[in-house]
């Protein structure tokens, strides 16, 4: 039964000015990410050169803690680089599994092989107190960095050989103090494709990829996988030590560079780097069960209005277009305007707009991980991390306020 009357016409206010909404947001997006460049469609020819000489240009950080399954292909990935010099430092941060055995049989190879490049391991077995883990790890590798440019990523990403080199080319060419390359998602099926297309976005309701360059804009981005940033801009900042508490070190990171008002820029090159984040329908729920709660500040308030945002959104199209009449347009406006924002995105994420036809289930599952993050937090008066746990108390009081 649908409402009638009064209840009626709030229903349908709610539903058009959900399509409306939408459809800003596509409007958007289709004016926003076509300004972001693409490193696999530039000149290469037209980008500046790297200083010549035998000193690294690029210092890579590469943290790890139990990848024993992923860690050797993005070290030999590293490896295989061209264009330019590194020093890679990878960090076994007390992990209980071959991670850092892996990571020395890589190491004994590297010097014959790719005499180019130094790659050093170190092996962590402390975490003091005041410290979470990665950041603690990346202040060690951090410390016996000696390049210009600081690379942090992960220990399960992937990279083509010229992606290095080209970023940081691209970096000189725009002068950014701070480079994002939005790394490709590695995707099973339409399921995970909705998954990702849906959080990428819904992250554009608070985050304008195409406007991270703009002095003037509030909008910021930092990733895990792949954020460039000068060395004496890190050292500005305060390096790791400023967030020393932070789950989501790399938003934080990124956040602290526009704050500061150095340049910071957002770009694309499909295929350049590569994760494999999400994995299977739910694996999104299991991946944001340490950060989920820290995206939104550990806020009970805001974390259950995002959740009710995105129960509306999941419910009210389609209430609208089983409804009929004038509300069935307004869904059906909801749905063309997300296939519109993936279509934006699609030279980010690789996802047709299509996949929006499960907006809906995936836009469920980023509620449920919300949720979940939240009340495991609650629960246990703090954040569970590769086996340690973070008092709650801890974490808000070292919580950067990015709003």
């Amino acid at each position: 039964m649908f409402p009638d009357g009064a209840a009626a016409q709030t229903f349908t206010t709610s539903c058009w000015v959900t399509g409306l909404a939408w459809l800003w947001q596509a409007v958007a997006a289709l004016r926003g990410m076509p300004r972001l460049p693409d490193l696999t469609r530039i000149d290469a020819d037209s980008l500046p050169l790297l200083p010549p000489g035998d000193a690294p240009q690029l210092s890579v950080l590469v943290p790890a803690c139990n990848e024993e399954l992923t860690i050797q292909a993005t070290l030999r990935s590293l490896l295989g680089s061209t264009g330019l010099r590194l020093q890679i430092i990878a960090i076994d941060d007390r992990s209980t599994d071959r991670t850092g055995a892996l990571m020395e049989e890589v190491a004994a190879q590297a010097a014959h092989d790719f005499p180019q490049h130094a790659l050093t391991i170190l092996r962590n077995r402390d975490l003091p107190t005041g410290w979470l883990g990665k950041p603690h790890a990346l202040d060690l590798a951090a410390q016996r960095a000696t390049a210009p440019w600081l690379l942090f990523t992960d220990g399960d990403v992937n990279f083509a050989p010229r992606a290095l080199e080209l970023a940081l080319r691209q970096a000189l060419a725009v002068q950014a103090d701070h480079l994002v390359l939005m790394p490709t998602l590695i995707r099973d099926g339409l399921v995970e494709d909705a998954v990702a297309a849906t959080t990428q976005a819904l992250a554009q309701w608070n985050t304008r990829f195409w406007k991270v360059a703009d002095p003037h804009a509030h909008d910021f981005l930092g990733v895990g996988g792949f954020s460039l940033l000068r060395a004496d801009v890190y050292q500005k900042l305060g390096g790791m030590a400023a967030l020393r508490m932070e789950v989501l070190e790399d938003m934080c990171l990124g956040w602290l560079v526009k704050n500061a008002g150095y340049r910071s820029c957002v770009i694309l090159g499909p295929g350049l780097v590569t994760i494999r984040w999400i994995q299977g329908a739910f694996g999104l729920v299991g991946n944001l069960e340490k950060n989920g709660f820290a995206v939104f500040r550990y806020s009970v308030f805001l974390t259950t209005a995002a959740c009710l945002a995105l129960v509306i959104s999941v419910f009210l199209p389609l209430a609208a277009m089983a409804a009929g009449g004038w509300t069935l347009l307004a869904g059906l406006l909801t749905y063309l305007s997300v296939s519109l924002v993936f279509q934006a995105n699609r030279r980010m994420s690789g996802v047709s707009p299509l996949a929006a036809i499960l907006f809906a289930p995936a836009a469920a599952i980023l509620c449920l991980a919300f949720a979940r993050s939240m009340v495991l937090a609650l629960v246990r008066r703090g954040v569970l991390w590769r086996g340690n746990l973070y008092p709650l108390g801890d974490l808000r009081r070292h919580a950067i306020r990015w709003w």
